[in-house]
Order: C-alpha cells, then sequence, then structure tokens
C-alpha cells in the first residue's frame, strides 16, 4: 500500500501511461510504418555482453600505470557493488578516476542482477551530453543510445499534433538528457513532458556531478527519489567526485530541514583514501586579504605560460579577459553563447592543440572558459587558473588539470580574485563561503572529501531545501466535497530548476569550411513535414543558445528573430561562427549586464 505523500507520483505515473497509450495510437494512426519500428531495441542483456568485450579490448592495450590500476580497483568495486539489492547508491570519485565507464558497468550489472528495464543518466549540462552519449555509443552501438536535451521544446501555446508526437517517451534502454529534463518531467502537468514517466519504473539513473542539483530543490527532488526507490522499482547512483550530502538533516532544536534519502550504500570503500591515491594538482588559494586581479594583470601572467586555462564566473568576465590576451591562434574561448555543435568544434581543436604539445609543439595554448569546461570536459593542462567561487567548482576546475598524472610534480590551480564579483545569487555564496572557509583556517587540504562536506554542510544552512513549498503544494488537500485536490499545476510552475527566467534560440553556426548553416533547411524540412522530420529536433539541440527571455523579447522587437515552426531562429549576422558565437548588436549593449 503506498503512503499519502506518495499519491501525487502515483497519480503522476497513472497519467504517463494513459497519455503514451493516446501518443503511441495517434503515431499509429499517422505513421502506422513508423509505429511498428518502435521497441525494436536489443534487451541489455545484449548490451551487457557488447560492453564487457569493448572494455577488455580498452584495457588490453591500456598503459600499467599506477592511474589505471586505481582505475580498475574502482571499476571492480562497481562490479561488486552492483550485486547488492536494488536501492540508492554514491559513487565518490575524483576527477579523472574513470567514473563514466565504471557507473555504465554497475548499471548493467545491476541490470542483469536484477532484472532491471532500462539506463537513464541524468547529466546537469547540455554541453557534455553529446560526449557522454558517443562514449556510450561506441561501447554498445549507436542505435541504443537516446539523447533528450530539454532545451528545445515547442511551447504549449503553439503545440500542435505533430510537435507533441516529437516528445520522447523514453522507451530506448539507454537514454542520456539532463537533470532539468528528468526532475521537471516528473513535476510536469504538460502531457508531452509526463509522457515519458511510466518508463522510469524498474530502471537504474545514474546521476552524474550530483552537487549540481539546485538547494533550492533539494525536498522535493530526494522526496521523489526515495519514492521511485521505494515504490517504483528505480536505483539510484549519485555518482560525483565532490559528493553532497542528501542524508536526514534537523536543526539544533530538533526541526526537520531535510526529509532527504536513507540508507545510501557507497561504491568506493574509502573515498578519502581514494581522494589522496588521485591527487594530482596542488590548489593556491588566495589569502584573506589578497588584492583583487585585473583582467589586464591575470591577462599578463596568462601570457607567460605556453600552456595554460583560466575559468570565470560569467561570459561577460570570460569575454573581458579574452580581448586582452595578445593576439594569437592559439587563444580559445568557450562560453554558453555557443552553441553545442559549435563548442564541440573548439574542444576538439583545444584537445588537439593539446597532443600536438606533448609531441613538442612550441605554439602558445590560452583557453579562457565559464564553468561548463568543469564537468565532464577531458582537458589536460598543466596550470588552470580559477575565479574564486565555491569549493565544489574549485575542485572541478582542479580536475582539468594534471588529468592523467603525466606531468613530473603537481598541477598547479591557481586561485585569484577577479576585478569584477561573481552575479548575485549561488554563485556569489558559493564564493563567500570558500571565502569564509579560508578565513576560518579549515581548507588546508581543499580538495579532501572533509573539506568538501564542510562547504556543502555550510551551503546547505544558508538557504531552504524546498524554497518553492512543492511538497506542500503535492500534498493532498483533501474534503468532503474535494477527495482528491492536489495542485500539480502550481507545483510544475514554480519546479523550474533553472530559475533564469531564459528561453533557447536557434543559431546559425556554420563549421570551418562551410559557407551556410545547415539550420535553414532543416527548419523548412520542418514546416513541410513535421511529421517525417522529427529528427530535426535532435539536430536543433546542438544550434541553441539560451539567452535571458528580457532580452530576447527586446532582440524579437527590432526583428533578429525569425519564427519558423514554433522556434526562434536569430539571423545570420548576429553569431560569429569563427569566434566566441552569440554577440549583441551595438543598439543593445547595455544588455550584456545580464549575460551571465
Amino acid at each position: 500500500e503506498l503512503p499519502e505523500a506518495c499519491l501525487s507520483l502515483w497519480m503522476r505515473m497513472m497519467f504517463s501511461s494513459l497519455v503514451d497509450a493516446d501518443f503511441l495510437d495517434t503515431e499509429d494512426f499517422f505513421d502506422s510504418q513508423k509505429s511498428r519500428q518502435r521497441s525494436q531495441y536489443p534487451p541489455l542483456p545484449v548490451l551487457y555482453d557488447r560492453f564487457n568485450l569493448a572494455y577488455s579490448k580498452l584495457t588490453d592495450t591500456a598503459d600499467s600505470s599506477e592511474l589505471n590500476s586505481i582505475r580498475k580497483n574502482i571499476y571492480q568495486s562497481c562490479l561488486t557493488s552492483a550485486k547488492q539489492k536494488p536501492g540508492i547508491f554514491s559513487l565518490t570519485v575524483p576527477t579523472g578516476g574513470g567514473k563514466t565507464l565504471s557507473s555504465l558497468a554497475f548499471a548493467l550489472e545491476h541490470a542483469k542482477n536484477h532484472n532491471k528495464g532500462r539506463i537513464i543518466y541524468g547529466i546537469p549540462f547540455t554541453s557534455i551530453i553529446e560526449q557522454n552519449a558517443k562514449v556510450f555509443k561506441d561501447f554498445l552501438g549507436h542505435e541504443v543510445v537516446l539523447e533528450h536535451h530539454s532545451n528545445i521544446e515547442v511551447t504549449e501555446d503553439k503545440e500542435d499534433r505533430y510537435s507533441r508526437l516529437a516528445a520522447e517517451n523514453w522507451d530506448a534502454p539507454l537514454i542520456v538528457t539532463t537533470n532539468v529534463q528528468l526532475f521537471e518531467s516528473l513535476h510536469a502537468s504538460r502531457t508531452s513532458r509526463c509522457r515519458k514517466l511510466h518508463n522510469l519504473r524498474n530502471s537504474i539513473i545514474i546521476l552524474d556531478e550530483a552537487q549540481q542539483l539546485p538547494r533550492d530543490f533539494h525536498a522535493p527532488i530526494t522526496q521523489v527519489m526515495q519514492q521511485l526507490s521505494d515504490h517504483f522499482g528505480v536505483t539510484w547512483v549519485l555518482c560525483t567526485a565532490t559528493q553532497p550530502d542528501f542524508s536526514p538533516q534537523k536543526d539544533n532544536f530538533g526541526r526537520t530541514l531535510l526529509e532527504g534519502l536513507n540508507d545510501v550504500r557507497e561504491i568506493v570503500t574509502d573515498p578519502t583514501t581514494l581522494a589522496q591515491q588521485l591527487k594530482r594538482v596542488e590548489v593556491q588559494l588566495p589569502d584573506l586579504d589578497a588584492p583583487k586581479t585585473t583582467w589586464d594583470e591575470l591577462a599578463d601572467s596568462l601570457s607567460q605560460l605556453d600552456s595554460v586555462l583560466a575559468i570565470v564566473n560569467t561570459r561577460k568576465h570570460a569575454k573581458k579577459l579574452f580581448d586582452q590576451l595578445p593576439q594569437s591562434d592559439g587563444n580559445f574561448c568557450l562560453t554558453a553563447n555557443m552553441c553545442a555543435e559549435h563548442r564541440t568544434v573548439v574542444i576538439t581543436e583545444i584537445k588537439h592543440r593539446l597532443k600536438q604539445k606533448r609531441e613538442g609543439d612550441q605554439r602558445p595554448l590560452r583557453v579562457i572558459s565559464t564553468q561548463l569546461i568543469e564537468a565532464g570536459v577531458d582537458v589536460d593542462f598543466p596550470a588552470v587558473y580559477r575565479a574564486i567561487a565555491g569549493l565544489d567548482s574549485i575542485a572541478q576546475s582542479a580536475g582539468r588539470c594534471n588529468r592523467e598524472g603525466k606531468l613530473s610534480g603537481l598541477g598547479k590551480v591557481i586561485v585569484f580574485k577577479p576585478e569584477e564579483a561573481s552575479p548575485p545569487g549561488f554563485l556569489r555564496q558559493g564564493e563567500n563561503i570558500t571565502t569564509e572557509l579560508i578565513a576560518t583556517e579549515q581548507l588546508d587540504d581543499p580538495l579532501s572529501p572533509d573539506s568538501l562536506k564542510a562547504y556543502f554542510r555550510l551551503m546547505n544552512a544558508r538557504g531552504e531545501r524546498d524554497k518553492h513549498n512543492i511538497i506542500g503544494l503535492l500534498k493532498n488537500q483533501a474534503s468532503k466535497d474535494n477527495p482528491v485536490n492536489i495542485s500539480f499545476r502550481t507545483a510544475a510552475e514554480k519546479f523550474k530548476l533553472i530559475d533564469n527566467n531564459g528561453a533557447a534560440i536557434i543559431v546559425p553556426y556554420k563549421k570551418p569550411g562551410e559557407d551556410t548553416s545547415p539550420v535553414l533547411d532543416w527548419l523548412e524540412r520542418l514546416k513541410a513535414d513535421p511529421l517525417s522530420n522529427k529528427w530535426v529536433y535532435k539536430k536543433l539541440q546542438r544550434y541553441s543558445v539560451s539567452l535571458p527571455q528580457s532580452l530576447i523579447d527586446r532582440l524579437d522587437k527590432e526583428g533578429y528573430f525569425d519564427y519558423i515552426g514554433g522556434l526562434l531562429v536569430l539571423a545570420d549576422s548576429y553569431y560569429l561562427s569563427n569566434r566566441w558565437g552569440f554577440h549583441l548588436p551595438d543598439t543593445l549593449l547595455p544588455m550584456e549586464a545580464t549575460m551571465f
């Protein structure tokens, strides 16, 4: 018997089953051939065999280094823990420990032992979905992996029977998606977003970079995680180098701050020892009274190094620092002003330059990036500069330094105070807490699990864990006249993991050597035949940029967009394909202050 607190989730699961059945019937009516092709995927046991064969080939040719030995031990720990009963697990592995493949090994082994139906990866950033999905496709086959982003969706007022059919129902054996798509769908009211929920039953869900789950939503997120685990057969894995604390928590007066997650089992035996074994960098934190560093001073320091990565907190800061660097074809900039396809091209070139430098290339390589490079982008620099931020972000930045441990000594991570502060809000709060820990001398070993635990304890104490009362809204306010009264729509409106009032626009990015962008051709195909060209939505996910809604509204009034198929498309002249992507017209430059 389900507890009363689980009633809203149970109703949503039932609704999802009905909605998906309706979608499938509609699809069968309009495209019976496509309908017959659905769910023609190999089962997870077949993928288990594919993975083991591919992994054996990989390890057979790997160097017998200390790092690979540690990775092998982590992998074996995952296989051993996968035999345990279903529930909630954590995998705490420092960057470079191979947790992507190890977590997939856990999932496949766990599925084999407990007859699970599918594997779902929740990832915090769209920028690394393609990278992780490519790894899985290389090991398991392209046809079995579904990528489902959250930034290209037709708005409800423009939704029609064709665009609704483009919504995915997650019937593939392995889904790679965003935390936004996953958890907002679990609290959604729109039929197209609820459609997939019943397919979460009896699945394994891996949350990569679990520390990125927003604090303001910890309570409803952990509640639905626990309910799915207890009543719908879901096994969860919290996978990160900087493990947050989601255990039940009370204040000094015994009041519950977070119901949290119960019986979370750590897959790695001793995370503290593992962190020491995988230590590859020295982090230099600024003194409490250290002066701020100007962009000009920082650019001068970077220009003295021939291979360096600098990470700042906003797009505006990245552009200012990039403009201060001496002119060179070795300068690269990475921000969310670039669409995913653009970033992939630039990251590929950066990796190529890094490989060339290891082979003796003397050309300088200097990369300026926002924090998007911190999670899952496998680059390896000998030195990293990081604008002061939350300790978890600093730890992730350190993962881009001496990643493979090939330097003769430790890599250098230099944390500095930039001349311009972070924007108010969560970023600023993380920076302040790091500064507080420096002041109280609690960061002798900044990357240790104990230091990160102290950081998250302070961070969680400074805010609410259910800021928008989602749990209250999803309780049944029953009465004699209304036995079921749950505020589903209001909860859906308030459950927005990215609270920037922004939206995605399509940009006409042109790859090197292309005279025109493929975007317009794709959109014309979509407009001509929405049903047969649903694949276009997936293509467009890689050609989108998120902007503040206020800026979009101003650009729209001045005619910088076209509406095609219900989607906003930027004019060609406002996207610099050879540099940093979207750029503001001169008339709107004051709006740059909003570009975080």
